[in-house]
């Protein structure tokens, strides 16, 4: 079954780790991912652009109307997402918790029950 799993911040947050720290901190997600991809688990691992750069489209009259985003006004947004295909909910919690700001910041792990074809 699939699971999808968000992790929030802000850039205050980015902001406040220190620059030196950064190669480590991506050192670790990218190991974090390489790991479950080769289990087959992670099908992909994306980040996602500030929330700044977000837009809403709608449509009026058949065209797109564009605007600034994002559509829910909150202190932190969706900062990447990870779409696992596993054997069962438990299994999703316990990459989640490995995840490495988990120790720092809950992960949200969502069921995916429908897939589009």
């Amino acid at each position: 079954m699939k699971y999808l799993m968000l992790v929030y911040g802000n850039q205050e947050k980015w902001d406040s780790i220190p620059a030196d720290q950064w190669p480590d901190v991506v050192a670790d997600q990218d190991a974090f991912n390489r790991r479950y991809q080769g289990t087959g688990e992670l099908i992909g691992a994306y980040g996602l652009a500030d929330a700044v750069m977000a837009r809403l489209v709608k449509r009026v009259d058949g065209a797109p109307a564009v605007t600034d985003g994002p559509y829910l006004e909150t202190k932190e947004y969706i900062a990447s997402f990870y779409l696992l295909d596993v054997e069962s909910e438990e299994r999703a919690h316990e990459i989640a918790a490995d995840m490495p700001w988990a120790d720092q910041d809950p992960v949200e792990v969502w069921p995916v029950p429908h897939e589009g074809q």
